[in-house]
């Protein structure tokens, strides 16, 4: 079968085509056919902690979905044909092995490219403002970098769970096409210069979640955007900035919390109670239609090394899929 792998040079990552054998699956796996897979930029970021070593080859892709080839032995309910979608390592490829754990029945509303770009995005959503965040109908959610994949899935869910959303971007072009999607104020700008206009959009109050989808460079502005009991989650940091100063006076008399948030990175038993409780409080969202995942671009499968230089180009709003014939 057709597959991509992941390799890590001193300036970046790069994508190498392979010919490998179609994988068997194993006690509690799935086999599928892969129709479609979403791109990550964390995927793609030059980390050694995240890669390993200089020049390491590995299979690429963390989410895609279609249709279950075969099972192996204690894979549940599975049958052959099965619509599903999940995280999965090696994504990018015509076949790909699922957990059974983290496979998810894909609602027949969902295209294989909407399904493809759900799963990765939406856990790490759902634990940021449903786990971790306890957001509450009717809050403030301010979102840095808020035409990114993360940004784009948290305000879906955010206006799906009755909260309102304030965004940042460096494109005026791109807030416009946000307050398409439902955010309710944007802010135009890429650097530490917000904190004062959403406290003026939410009279005075502050934002209940701050969503650093940016990095250090933003993380005390995102702190001084907070309501008192506000939450910062901390998803990213494409900015490369690893490090902030933490205002300790605010921490302590606004009662702050903070709070890191990954999917990947989580236990695999941590992974699978994600799983559930997606499909518990989100997948319903989605199957009538109150949540749908946002899609810029398609590319061919062929063409994944050009998705990945658009994703990289920053010109896009929300998540980028490749399909599969």
């Amino acid at each position: 079968m057709k597959a991509y792998w992941l390799g890590t040079t001193a300036d970046g990552t790069f994508l190498e085509a392979r010919d490998v054998p179609i994988p068997e699956p194993g006690d509690g796996q799935l086999l599928v056919r892969v129709r479609a897979a979403g791109l990550n930029r964390g995927e793609f970021m030059s980390r050694r902690d995240l890669h390993g070593a200089e020049g390491a080859g590995r299979p690429a892709g963390t989410e895609s979905a279609g249709e279950v080839v075969r099972s192996g032995g204690g894979a549940g309910d599975f049958k052959p044909g099965d619509r599903v979608m999940a995280t999965a390592r090696g994504s990018f490829a015509e076949y790909v092995l699922m957990p059974a754990t983290s496979a998810i029945r894909v609602p027949e509303r969902l295209t294989w490219e909407e399904a493809a770009c759900t799963p990765l995005i939406f856990l790490v959503v759902h634990d940021m403002l449903v786990a971790q965040g306890q957001l509450a109908a009717g809050e403030w959610v301010l979102v840095a970098n808020a035409s990114s994949g993360v940004g784009v899935g948290t305000i879906l869910a955010a206006k799906a769970l009755g909260a309102k959303t304030i965004g940042t971007s460096g494109s005026a072009a791109k807030l416009e096409r946000l307050a398409a999607l439902g955010l309710d104020a944007g802010i135009n700008t890429r650097g530490p210069h917000f904190a004062q206009r959403v406290m003026e959009v939410t009279g005075g109050t502050g934002a209940a979640i701050a969503v650093n989808g940016i990095g250090g460079s933003v993380f005390a502005e995102c702190m001084r955007s907070l309501a008192y009991e506000g939450r910062l989650a901390m998803v990213g940091y494409v900015d490369g900035v690893l490090e902030s100063t933490i205002d300790v006076a605010r921490l302590h008399a606004n009662r702050l919390s903070l709070y890191g948030v990954s999917a990947v990175l989580r236990p695999p038993e941590q992974r699978v109670a994600a799983v559930r409780a997606f499909v518990a409080d989100f997948l319903p969202l989605i199957a009538a239609g109150r949540l749908t995942p946002y899609v810029d671009r398609v590319f061919p499968f062929a063409e994944l090394p050009a998705a990945k230089a658009y994703m990289e180009s920053g010109a896009h709003v929300g998540k980028i899929a490749v399909t599969l014939p």
